[in-house]
């Protein structure tokens, strides 16, 4: 919506494809938020003719919206405690059948390499600089901000590149454990 305004379906697919990979927002989320921005003067929203009687609503965002935005990306956030299923129930397998836990590790490392497979295409895409959100927010920009504005997106990413590595190393060693291969040593 900084690069260009959209319709609330539109951003829900944009919202999918770039930052959905950290912060997963279904319709149902989006669809009143968006409302509640508009309340608040953050977004403004359009009316546009849509085939027929029908109509749609596009979104821009503000100059309200964006100094809030601005506020909120320069202010430092928080952090809560963590509560990660996985793990807590990793610290208990010695409970499990063995093929259960194994079923289990074995989802982990599934999930996370696809995962990963996602966040090193979506990588590619803004190097490649084919990413289509990418475009839209570059034509935006002073071609100046162009390489700063890639670095972040990939840093982004990197970070995510290197979560589901550890995950999927993580996983394979209670594997490891449940094969017999692996073994404790006390050591981190």
């Amino acid at each position: 919506m900084t690069a260009r305004p959209l319709t609330a379906y539109d951003m829900a697919k944009q919202f999918g494809a770039s930052v959905g990979h950290v912060w997963h927002a279904p319709d149902s989320q989006i669809y009143p938020e968006l409302r509640r921005m508009e309340a608040d003067g953050l977004v403004q929203a359009e009316e546009m003719a849509s085939g027929g009687r029908r109509t749609k609503r596009e979104y821009r965002i503000t100059e309200e919206g964006t100094l809030q935005f601005r506020a909120w990306i320069n202010s430092p956030l928080g952090y809560q405690r963590e509560r990660d299923v996985h793990h807590l129930k990793a610290a208990y397998l010695e409970w499990a059948e063995p093929e259960a836990a194994r079923k289990q590790l074995q989802l982990h490392v599934d999930f996370h390499s696809q995962q990963l497979e996602q966040w090193l295409a979506q990588r590619q895409g803004i190097l490649d600089r084919t990413n289509p959100t990418l475009l839209a927010r570059l034509k935006t920009a002073l071609p100046q901000d162009h390489e700063r504005i890639v670095a972040f997106k990939v840093f982004a990413y990197d970070g995510l590149i290197e979560r589901a590595r550890t995950e999927i190393a993580w996983a394979r060693r209670g594997l490891d454990l449940l094969d017999g291969s692996g073994h404790f040593d006390g050591e981190i």
